[in-house]
């Protein structure tokens, strides 16, 4: 995002210290945003959310309070695609859905096309928009989703999974003879 002249000289007194201040505070500002998301994905909170994503009725039906759980969330603050929605999907689509990793290497590959594609012309929309439609068709998981399968690499692990371990159940069943039978 651009900011007022005024602004951006009221920062600090040389370009250098101003380059390095906007640089840090973009960089503790986008770790802060990944460690808030992480926590809340982790939280009963991104649970239940997690959840009414996957299925309201289920949802509901476990106990969660579907419009509790959403009273906060508002459409209108944050979908607009005249704004910058479009470029959110790209860079989900492309980096990784329902992951927090997928997101950032979906970032650094919109600004990598991007630096390479504006000085021609619409193409800086064609091509992430073409690549957007491959990645969905051939790796719906994201690039990402990819690395992660294949190296069994995850750095914010958000997902819940149910292992199941067969030795820490024994079911009992009463035999003919009257000796319990453990299986």
């Amino acid at each position: 995002m651009s900011l007022p002249a005024a602004v951006v000289k009221g920062i600090a007194a040389s370009r250098l210290w101003r380059e390095a201040a906007v640089y840090w505070t973009a960089l503790a500002v986008a770790v802060g945003a990944v460690a808030l998301a992480y926590l809340l994905l982790r939280s009963r909170h991104g649970l239940a959310l997690t959840a009414i994503r996957d299925s309201e009725t289920a949802a509901g039906s476990l106990g969660v309070d579907n419009f509790l759980t959403k009273l906060r969330i508002s459409p209108e603050a944050g979908f607009s695609v005249v704004d910058w929605t479009a470029n959110v999907i790209f860079t989900v689509v492309i980096g990784g859905i329902g992951t927090i990793e997928g997101p950032i290497v979906g970032v650094a590959v919109f600004f990598l096309l991007r630096a390479l594609l504006a000085d021609f012309g619409s193409w800086y929309l064609i091509v992430p928009s073409a690549a957007a439609v491959v990645m969905m068709l051939r790796a719906p998981q994201g690039l990402w989703g990819l690395v992660a399968e294949r190296f069994d690499l995850r750095f914010f692990p958000v997902q819940r999974r149910l292992v199941f371990d067969p030795t820490a159940f024994s079911f009992v069943e009463a035999s003919r003879g009257g000796k319990e039978e453990r299986r």
